[in-house]
């Protein structure tokens, strides 16, 4: 794996012009992701992780503004780049899972047909070859009777298929990145693990960096290499997989562990964390924005925030960070990262 960023994100920070006030969506992230690795984005609903992945990509909604900050790809700074060249890394370098595998499908056209239609846009393939590789990606994610699924529309396919189809769609043109953004969602267990598996054996065949988007910490545990800990468009810690669950840093970090269900944890042992998300249309924002919710919160909390140099170690945006008798104790771990 190389020490060579693939995607570099510093000072990253958006935000949103919306009739009831501007939303201050995301705020100084750093982010890095290397060739080959999967990195995990974990956070509560709201946190910001799809509003990070949709700005990177040039898809945010137009009300979205980004107010500093840099995110290079490949050595292109993807924040200054015009919309052509955005247009030709979307699809071919980097590609996305969306959440809803239904609304990412268009429901009109056979599902076969829409994968040609990205082999057309980004893959040097003829036309005459293009039925054959479409049917071959529908193949290497496990579709049965791929011949006959080509010519399948949406609603013929179950959801899990369907979220088959939105892989071999992002894998299609071989991208250097995976954006996996909740690509588990609604489906059963049996299932997420195959999606999971195949998003795996994929990466490692051709050396692929992926960015797994989530709030399952069990599923961060399991897949990825590194996670980025994301609170309120703050990325709050962010370190290797097997440290960052054995001894978090920040509290908030600690309570996101003691809240996910585990095997061999009573539910009496979860704990909710306290308190909400703050409004982020405030203009009084605190500078930590967990300091509302955090026990460890004093005076201190108010001066500027210790920067995170992700990718360089176990790193925590926090004036309190968890000291190591702390974090021995009063966190459990997702069993396979407990036993690692």
């Amino acid at each position: 794996m190389s020490d060579i960023p693939l995607l570099d994100v510093r000072g990253f920070g958006l935000e949103f012009r919306t009739r009831s006030g501007v939303v201050h969506a995301l705020e100084n992230v750093n982010l890095s992701i290397r060739k080959g690795e999967t990195v995990g984005l974990v956070g509560e609903s709201g946190s910001g992780k799809s509003v990070l992945s949709y700005a990177l990509l040039g898809i945010s909604d137009r009300a979205a503004r980004v107010t500093g900050g840099s995110a290079v790809f490949g050595g292109l700074d993807m924040l200054k780049a015009g919309e052509g060249a955005l247009a030709e890394i979307r699809g071919r370098e980097i590609s996305m899972i969306f959440q809803n595998p239904r609304t990412a499908l268009n429901p009109i056209r056979r599902v076969g047909a829409q994968i040609e239609d990205v082999l057309a846009r980004h893959a040097t393939v003829r036309k005459v070859d293009r039925r054959a590789r479409a049917i071959e990606a529908l193949r290497q994610v496990n579709i049965p009777d791929p011949e006959r699924r080509h010519a399948a529309y949406p609603f013929e396919l179950s959801g899990g298929m369907c979220q088959r189809v939105v892989i071999a769609l992002a894998l299609a043109c071989r991208p250097a990145l995976l954006i996996a953004d909740e690509p588990t969602t609604g489906l059963d267990v049996t299932t997420q693990a195959g999606i999971m598996d195949l998003i795996r054996e994929r990466a490692a065949e051709t050396g692929m960096a992926t960015l797994f988007i989530t709030h399952d910490l069990a599923l961060a545990a399991d897949h990825c290499d590194r996670i980025a800990v994301m609170h309120a468009g703050h990325v709050v810690e962010e370190g290797p997989t097997a440290a960052l669950f054995a001894a978090p840093r920040h509290p908030y970090t600690a309570q996101l562990i003691r809240a996910t269900p585990a095997a061999g944890v009573a539910l009496d042992a979860l704990a909710a964390i306290p308190g909400n998300l703050p409004d982020l249309r405030r203009d009084d924002l605190p500078v930590c924005r967990f300091r509302a919710r955090c026990e460890r919160a004093t005076a201190a909390c108010d001066a500027a925030l210790p920067p995170i140099s992700a990718g360089t170690g176990h790193n925590v945006a926090c004036h309190h960070p968890r000291a190591d008798a702390d974090r021995a104790s009063g966190a459990h771990a997702p069993m396979s990262v407990a036993a690692a």
